[in-house]
């Protein structure tokens, strides 16, 4: 039966999968991310070719990663693995396999997945977030992908956080050079930063902590919500989408789903707001199903 591979390069591990005709998930394995953009290259065509051994066939190959490929240069850029910027990955993990590959931002992926057969499916324009340690997002509409002229649709979390308070302004450094800029404020160190300060990193437990009376981990979570209610709001105004999704560790916060919205309501330039916000049906596998699809 012919197959479809996806793979995830995230910066700390990196997935495939292997969807047949149906969508059925008929392999998938994970492998810590080497640091270095050579491996990276051989780690992929490990990966596929192991896959297909085990499969005994040749699927197609997609692949998400955490930045985007310039149509000017066909390099990698933007990536908070740095080591991929300035790589020519499509070309050289095709070189690798003998065959084409097609790369998309993971947050691209997401969105493929979840408005092929996850949280928005059946919705015509899909706005995907990616709340982890980054802040991403991909757009879907009718199914397809929105890359953009410059390909960077959805780069959502490199815009400073709207309606700044005087407290927040200027807003921390960001890796990318500049100051404030959304995924800042709302990455899971960020958040747990706020509730533990500087050296903290792991926001997971802040709900039950909030839910236990301890004020520093609900002053957090509160404002942390708030600001991102503040960042979907600019999404609302500038291209209100159907459905907005949300993927990442921190998209498991209940809370979330009842109060961003609420919140909202307060900077959308309309009189009703009934943009549903859904949590990610795939979880941590949107992106790599999403890759996997990329050849639909």
């Amino acid at each position: 039966m012919p197959f479809r591979l996806g793979i995830d390069l995230g910066g700390t591990k990196t997935e495939i999968v292997a969807l047949d005709a149906t969508g059925a998930i008929r392999l998938r394995r994970r492998a810590p991310t080497p640091p270095d953009y050579a491996d990276v290259i051989g780690l992929i065509g490990a990966l596929v070719e192991a896959a297909e051994a085990e499969l005994s066939g040749q699927g197609s190959v997609g692949i998400g990663i955490p930045g985007s490929l310039s149509p000017a240069t066909g390099l990698v850029r933007g990536a908070n693995s740095t080591w991929l910027n300035g790589g020519r990955l499509d070309a050289d993990v095709a070189a690798r396999l003998g065959r084409p590959v097609r790369l998309s931002n993971d947050a691209n992926c997401l969105a493929m997945s979840e408005a092929a057969d996850g949280a928005g499916a059946g919705y015509r324009r899909v706005f995907a977030v990616i709340l982890g340690t980054g802040v991403g997002a991909g757009i879907t509409t009718e199914g397809r992908i929105e890359e953009g002229r410059n390909r960077i649709t959805g780069e959502w979390g490199h815009n400073p956080l709207p309606w700044m308070t005087p407290e927040e302004y200027p807003g921390p450094a960001c890796w990318c050079g500049r100051r404030g800029c959304i995924e800042t404020f709302l990455r899971g160190p960020a958040l747990a930063a706020d509730a533990d300060g500087s050296g903290a990193r792991d926001a997971g437990g802040l709900p039950a902590r909030a839910a236990a009376g301890d004020a520093a981990a609900a002053g957090a979570i509160a404002r942390h919500a708030d600001r991102l209610a503040r960042a979907l709001a600019h999404v609302i105004n500038l291209l209100d989408p159907d459905c907005i999704v949300l993927a990442g560790g921190l998209s498991n916060m209940a809370h979330l789903y009842d109060l961003v919205p609420r919140r909202w309501r307060d900077f959308v330039f309309s009189d009703v707001v009934e943009t549903p916000l859904l949590r990610a049906v795939h979880g941590d596998s949107s992106g790599v199903l999403g890759a996997a699809r990329l050849w639909d």
